[in-house]
């Protein structure tokens, strides 16, 4: 296994990081992917010490992660960064005309890798934002989610991080279960969604 004893591990993102964490409290992982790799990890490894923090918030673009990167990231000295982010930069231009350029994007989602390089935060994991075709809309966000994927996976090649593949990972689960089972909006996974996120990360790891 990569993560170390007395490592911490920082999770970042939107509202899938974030699904319902407590914001006053700062060790709450909330009840999804986070708290489910924190607790297997702490079952499987109790003597290594690792801690797990959750600064995930609702509704975030990467816009948003860089405007509050020095107190939720870089400040935290994490170990381990990991980062889900980009469905509501796809997602805004469609309910609320007010897209992010697939450059912007890039350009944002690569400063703030850069500055948790300089910070010395030297593991990260990138995790690719996800749609799955439920309701029948989402087929439409295609176009703008797939050229955003791309730029995810060239910056896990710039930054020497750990990709884990979260739309192909659906996509392969939808086929055995219905849309809807995974991401009842085709967005936020349900608790069997979430555990697919979560058996995915702890196994690009390898603590599974």
């Amino acid at each position: 296994m990569k993560l170390q004893n007395g490592q911490t591990v920082l999770f970042q993102g939107d509202s899938i990081t974030d699904c319902g964490r407590d914001r006053n409290d700062p060790a709450s992982l909330g009840f999804g992917y986070a708290m489910m790799v924190g607790a297997w990890v702490g079952a499987s490894h109790p003597d290594l010490g690792i801690r797990f923090l959750n600064r995930g918030i609702s509704g975030d673009r990467v816009k948003d992660l860089e405007a509050r990167w020095e107190r939720d990231a870089i400040e935290l000295r994490p170990d381990w960064l990991s980062i889900l982010i980009g469905i509501n930069d796809v997602w805004r231009r469609y309910d609320a005309n007010d897209p992010t350029t697939v450059d912007a994007f890039q350009a944002t989602y690569r400063r703030i890798l850069q500055r948790a390089a300089d910070a010395n935060i030297q593991n990260l994991v990138l995790l690719e934002p996800f749609v799955l075709p439920f309701p029948e809309d989402r087929c439409a966000w295609r176009e703008d989610l797939d050229p955003k994927i791309d730029a995810v996976r060239c910056l896990a090649r710039e930054f020497g991080a750990i990709y884990v593949p979260l739309d192909g990972l659906f996509a392969s689960a939808a086929a055995r279960r219905e849309p809807s089972f995974w991401a009842p909006d085709g967005v936020h996974p349900s608790a069997a969604g979430h555990a697919l996120i979560a058996q995915a990360w702890l196994r690009a790891v390898g603590a599974l």
